[in-house]
């Protein structure tokens, strides 16, 4: 990634109604031993084929709006459905009492990489040790195909715990940016009642 040089040293005041994060790619090359850990007690894994867009959304929305997870919400019905019908991808969900709580998706590209397009979990399961035992799934998956790395980037608007998880799961950090981007809360995409600890500046 080469380095973008229209973005000067020091502070720059952003557009109205923009949000910035500092963004983290990091990679996996080869995976960590397996430690084989035990699913935690009530809780169940799902693999969803070409999963129903209603339901996906639902799911991306738990897990991911207090984080501002924006990106997928942009897509059209359509667009949405034949992606997650792909050969190439594969969606998980985890399940408590039959209720979805959980999501893992990943994508293998056609360069032999394989990204960790999304992971999450909803309040309630964090803190329990569920994300290392769905994280040693998600990796055994990735590397069950042959590739050259498996791959995932992370924000400042994610979770505070969310950088150092990845880096003691065995993904080495490889690069930064600056992404800009519209407030999904002021454009609709987010309830603006989301993301408390980021301000929500209209004007």
């Amino acid at each position: 990634m080469a380095a973008n040089p229209a973005l000067p040293e020091g502070i720059s005041d952003l557009p109205a109604g923009t949000l910035a994060s500092v963004v983290t790619y990091l990679e996996m090359k080869t995976p960590p031993p397996i430690k084989g850990l035990e699913t935690p007690p009530g809780l169940r894994l799902l693999r969803h084929d070409a999963p129903d867009v209603e339901w996906y959304n639902r799911l991306y929305r738990l897990v991911g709006e207090d984080y501002l997870w924006f990106s997928r919400l942009m897509w059209d019905d359509a667009a949405l459905a034949a992606h997650l019908a792909s050969d190439r991808v594969e969606v998980w969900s985890l399940q408590k009492q039959g209720v979805d709580l959980g999501l893992l998706e990943l994508e293998w590209m056609q360069d032999g990489d394989c990204e960790l397009s999304f992971f999450g979990l909803s309040k309630e399961l964090i803190g329990a040790g569920v994300g290392r035992w769905l994280m040693e799934h998600a990796t055994a998956r990735a590397f069950s195909r042959e590739i050259s790395r498996f791959f995932v980037h992370t924000c400042t608007l994610d979770s505070p715990q969310a950088l150092g998880f990845y880096m003691r799961s065995g993904f080495v950090p490889y690069g930064r940016a600056v992404e800009i981007a519209e407030d999904p809360r002021l454009t609709g995409l987010i309830p603006k009642t989301a993301a408390a600890h980021v301000p929500l500046i209209q004007r």
